[in-house]
């Protein structure tokens, strides 16, 4: 990434404290954060686990006091300095943290001003609107550390009945995968005549038209490690000096018929096992019956 110049600008009554040094790593990605500011009302004891993370950090608290209950002077404040730091010129770009529709217009606004917007919150709370008016969102839940699970130790039963009813029951028609019409779009949009479309440029339509999308709310860190995963994607990957150029295209639908294939040839063999000279040997034993009622 580009070594731009950020301001990070926090509302404090819409953020976690407890995420703090996750989101300034992530806005690190971005670029520089040359300012860092909270805003809230810090003598109220909702913020009282800010304290210690705004000194921890250096972020700079801009304390806005309340001055009717039920409204939010919060807003107002950020709104104005952010506008304040885009007249002065110095900055390439704003990252706003915050899960508040508020801010949707000054999102916008920093864009016409030809500034890159990052927007940062929890994706239960941020409304459409907000993060469609961002260049990037990116979800709080996904920069939380995960604890490991421990692995569920599969028992031989379940896998022997799989297979029983995969046998006497047809094959059930896989479900289309939710992300397949988004990547069908994208490749659409940027695939050279062959069909193949190279990764970068998909990532950068998808990004465009979803700025919430991120592999990372998919379980993987990179794209191109998502994209292996995608089983209606072919990947092929070529190697120029250091660096690894990767290319995608859209499977054809011809990988399902093989399943039903295989199985349609036993039932021959069987009829042909039934056709044996099985019934002249049950004769055999009725000839034994009648001689004992011959001798009475």
């Amino acid at each position: 990434m580009e070594n731009r110049k950020l301001a990070v600008l926090i509302d404090a009554d819409n953020a976690q404290a407890s995420l703090t040094a996750e989101l300034l790593a992530e806005v690190a990605k971005y670029g520089t954060a040359i300012v860092k500011r909270a805003y809230g009302d810090w003598t109220t004891s909702q913020l009282k686990g800010w304290k210690e993370v705004l000194h921890k950090h250096a972020i700079h608290p801009i304390q806005q006091f309340a001055y009717t209950s039920g409204k939010n002077s919060t807003d107002s404040a950020l709104i104005i300095d952010a506008m304040d730091l885009l007249y002065t010129g110095n900055f390439d770009g704003f990252c706003l943290v915050s899960s508040d529709s508020d801010f949707t217009r000054l999102a916008t606004r920093l864009r016409e001003g030809g500034l890159t917007v990052i927007g940062i919150g929890e994706k239960s709370k941020t409304p459409r609107p907000f993060i469609a008016a961002c260049d990037k969102f990116v979800f709080t839940e996904i920069l939380r550390p995960e604890k490991a699970q421990p692995p569920v130790a599969a028992s031989d039963k379940p896998k022997t009945r799989s297979t029983r009813q995969s046998k006497s029951k047809p094959a059930v028609q896989k479900e289309i995968h939710p992300l397949q019409a988004m990547f069908t779009s994208a490749i659409d949009a940027v695939a050279r005549e062959s069909g193949w479309a190279e990764l970068s440029a998909v990532g950068s339509y998808i990004a465009k038209n979803d700025p919430s999308f991120d592999p990372r709310n998919y379980g993987h860190s990179r794209l191109s490690q998502m994209v292996k995963k995608l089983d209606f994607l072919t990947v092929q990957e070529q190697r120029n000096g250091s660096k690894l150029h990767s290319e995608i295209r859209l499977k054809e639908g011809e990988s399902i018929d093989p399943t039903p294939v295989a199985n349609s040839s036993p039932p021959p063999a069987t009829e042909a096992a039934a056709a044996t000279p099985a019934p002249r040997k049950k004769r055999t034993p009725r000839k034994k019956a009648d001689t004992p009622a011959a001798k009475g």
